[in-house]
């Protein structure tokens, strides 16, 4: 089964991020706006090793403020509402996860830069047309971030919350 583990930020007015990411991100409608902690991996892990070892991965973190803001583009054409306070704090959380069972499924090809994906365009025209429409989108987003949750993806692409992991 294919899973992830995601920061759901509960933001006040996160109807204007939905809107960015109905028109640009293909996620819309499958899963709510999300921060990835650990990207989707395929494993028959059982759910309570899941559970349990989340649990201790996180056992000493205390909740956190998030803001959120600006829109920027990546090097594969994905757009991304970029964390400015709690960063240090998200990426924490990501290296705490991708240990014991979770080791091997760490992607060392890439450096994790924590952000909230509002669309992945096609081309690179169609990324610049998304970056003009975006200059002026300069919402902050602020939240406190009290737990994770991990997600089955369903075979439809659909988001299925697995278990919720509150922090101390």
């Amino acid at each position: 089964m294919q899973r992830a583990i995601h920061i759901f930020p509960q933001l006040q007015n996160i109807s204007l991020i939905e809107r960015l990411r109905k028109k640009y991100d293909p996620l819309y409608g499958f899963i709510p706006p999300h921060i990835t902690l650990v990207f989707p991996f395929e494993s028959e892990i059982p759910t309570q090793k899941l559970e349990q070892h989340v649990r201790n991965s996180l056992a000493r973190v205390h909740p956190f403020t998030i803001q959120l803001q600006r829109v920027t583009a990546s090097f594969d054409r994905y757009l991304f509402l970029n964390v400015k306070k709690g960063n240090d704090q998200i990426i924490k959380l990501h290296d705490l996860l991708y240990s014991g069972p979770l080791k091997n499924f760490q992607s060392r090809s890439h450096t994790y830069t924590p952000h909230l994906t509002v669309g992945r365009l096609k081309s690179d025209e169609d990324l610049e047309a998304a970056l003009n429409h975006t200059q002026t989108f300069e919402t902050s987003f602020e939240t406190v971030v009290t737990e994770v949750k991990t997600e089955i993806i369903e075979g439809n692409g659909d988001s299925t919350i697995e278990f919720t992991v509150p922090l101390s």
